[in-house]
């Protein structure tokens, strides 16, 4: 398990989006990271893009793990441009 805590899927606990973010990420590429909890984090991941491309976090940062990167860049680019 990484040194970040699995976050429990029903928590209470008011972060901020970037701490949710780098939480929800560090969880998703922990190899012993359960697949059912990876997929519970997805959507949490994923409800924090808008306010972190408000914020330019993208700009200033990139990530490492290629294929975590690639989703988010589609992820992104979907937020810039639904229905494409």
């Amino acid at each position: 398990m990484s040194p970040i805590q699995l976050i429990s899927v029903k928590t209470d606990i008011s972060k901020s989006p970037l701490e949710t973010f780098v939480a929800c990420a560090h969880q998703m590429l922990d190899p012993a990271t359960p697949e059912a909890v990876r997929r519970a984090m997805e959507p949490r991941l994923l409800a924090q893009l808008p306010t972190l491309r408000a914020l330019g976090v993208f700009d200033l940062f990139e990530l490492r793990d290629a294929a975590l990167r690639t989703w988010l860049n589609d992820e992104l680019a979907e937020l810039v441009s639904p229905g494409r």
